[in-house]
């Protein structure tokens, strides 16, 4: 289970940080030499996002069926082949159908899909290899953001592309093939947590539970439709958010990567937690949604101090470092391991569309009415997840 676990993790490392965390530092070298506004580069990455949405329950269906060891493989050739197609870009065209490209491989290959992996493996003992391997990914924006940035102003940012593009095939790939279990038919459960889930199955097979028609699933929808787009828009947004509202450029970077220690940091408490103590995963999704709040007013109010700006990537990340485990384990917890895959799909689907409307959206509101409109629309969105959350019953 450990080398499960690190390998995932050092693979979605890669695939985040050469995925969601690419346009918050290759949005404006790529719109100047494109000569396009920086907005439309925001629009190609949230019509990537509306592919992975699409493509989110069929591929969490098939690891269902076969198990994730295929699947996350050719998420690493796809993710390096839009890389490819996006170092090359040349028009408004090419640069959509990369992000076209990178789209399926995304629904492929981020946590929706590791997760589900984990899941079809070890049912609901998968509590603490999510946890584990949203522990090391957490550094994905503390190593990626500095590096794309380096890269791109060193050798520019079709470099960053094709570098990441080579990770992907040299690194990524042979740790997913070699670490991840295969078996004839497809992966096989290894503990006994899941042969009783499967056992259980089979016995409600006449009538199988639909948990996407029941008011726990469409809350569960609301909260990740809702912190999705928190957790977008920052990813995309906030080194450009801390600028606004007074930070220097060296001190809103500076502050945005601790978002990546914050979220590990958090993750790391919370599993300690959860093991001494076997509280529900809703009590952590609760308390970790409530922490955005919290450093949007405090950011609202304070301005753009180095020390205020710092305070709310840490509250920030700590959150979302959170909700990250929280997505993976509350469906997990409230609706079983089995169609695990599927439910995480079908729950991201208005998931994945709030957040590819969330970089062009939030962008046009910082831009349009300013920071502080812009903190307030990111902590609205957060207290309508904590109420939908607030109104949730743990168990199954």
């Amino acid at each position: 289970m450990l080398t499960q676990v690190l390998a995932l993790g050092f693979t979605q490392t890669i695939a985040w940080a050469s995925s969601t965390y690419l346009p918050a530092i290759l949005a404006q070298p790529i719109a100047r030499d494109l000569d396009l506004p920086p907005s439309s580069i925001f629009g190609a990455f949230s019509v990537a996002l509306i592919v992975m949405a699409l493509a989110g329950p069929p591929v969490g269906r098939l690891i269902d069926r076969r198990g994730g060891r295929g699947v996350l493989a050719v998420s690493n050739l796809v993710l390096a082949f839009g890389l490819v197609l996006l170092g090359f870009a040349s028009n408004p065209a090419t640069l959509f159908g990369a992000w076209c490209v990178l789209g399926v491989g995304m629904a492929m290959g981020l946590y929706d899909a590791a997760f589900a992996t984990l899941v079809r493996v070890h049912a609901d003992a998968a509590r603490g290899p999510i946890t584990g391997i949203t522990l090391i990914a957490g550094f994905a924006s503390t190593v990626g953001w500095p590096l794309t940035s380096v890269i791109a102003e060193h050798f520019g940012w079709r470099a960053s592309c094709f570098a990441w593009a080579a990770m992907h095939i040299f690194l990524a790939l042979p740790i997913n093939l070699r670490c991840i279990p295969a078996a004839a038919g497809g992966e096989r459960p290894d503990t006994s947590a899941l042969e009783a889930s499967r056992a259980s199955a089979e016995a409600r097979e006449a009538t199988p539970p639909k948990p996407y028609r029941s008011p726990a699933f469409l809350l569960l929808a609301l909260f990740a439709a809702m912190t999705a787009f928190v957790t977008s828009a920052m990813a995309a947004h906030l080194p450009g958010l801390l600028m606004a509202v007074g930070t220097t450029s060296f001190a809103a970077l500076a502050a945005a990567t601790l978002m990546g220690p914050a979220q590990v940091t958090a993750r790391l408490l919370e599993f300690l937690a959860a093991r001494r103590f076997r509280f529900h995963p809703l009590l952590t999704a609760r308390f970790a949604t409530a922490l955005h709040p919290v450093g949007g007013i405090m950011l609202g109010l304070l301005g753009g101090p180095p020390l205020a700006a710092s305070l709310f990537a840490v509250l920030h990340g700590a959150g979302n470092g959170m909700i990250t485990i929280a997505r993976g384990t509350l469906p997990l917890a409230i609706f079983g391991p089995v169609g695990y895959g599927l439910n995480q799909g079908l729950l991201a689907v208005l998931a994945r569309g709030m957040q590819a409307a969330a970089p062009f959206a939030f962008g046009l509101v910082l831009e349009g009415y300013g920071a502080h409109a812009a903190i307030a629309l990111s902590v609205t969105f957060s207290l309508i997840a904590l109420a939908a959350l607030m109104a949730l019953r743990a168990g199954r």
